[in-house]
């Protein structure tokens, strides 16, 4: 049997964040571990825990929030993935690659295995 993908979400508005929630129970390979608002409780959170991928949701969309830059360099194996409030754009973050837009994001570059 293979692990789960465990996911950690930090998004906001909640609506969305809902959206996510449900969206990750209907895939056999994932599972939600935790839903945080706070960047610093997201920091812990993810020290306290293996987690595979965090969802965010930046305050501002310039460039890479500086939340993704410390997860990244704490956990370099880690996915991340930031969307817009108003979903209408996604980046996926992880290790050795630049941001990758919306456009070039796929279910399965999401949600494929961390690493």
């Amino acid at each position: 049997m293979m692990e789960k993908i465990k996911i950690l979400a930090a998004s906001r508005p909640k609506i969305l964040s809902e959206v996510i929630q449900n969206m990750i129970a209907h895939q056999p390979d994932k599972i939600m571990i935790g839903k945080v608002i706070d960047p610093i409780k997201l920091l812990h959170a993810a020290r306290k825990t293996s987690v595979d991928m965090v969802i965010v949701t930046p305050l501002n969309s310039n460039g890479m929030p500086n939340i993704c830059s410390q997860l990244l360099a704490e956990h370099p194996r880690m996915k991340i993935v930031t969307l817009s409030a108003n979903g209408e754009s996604a980046h996926l973050y992880h290790s050795g690659a630049g941001k990758q837009r919306s456009e070039e994001l796929s279910g399965q570059l999401i949600f494929g295995t961390a690493g």
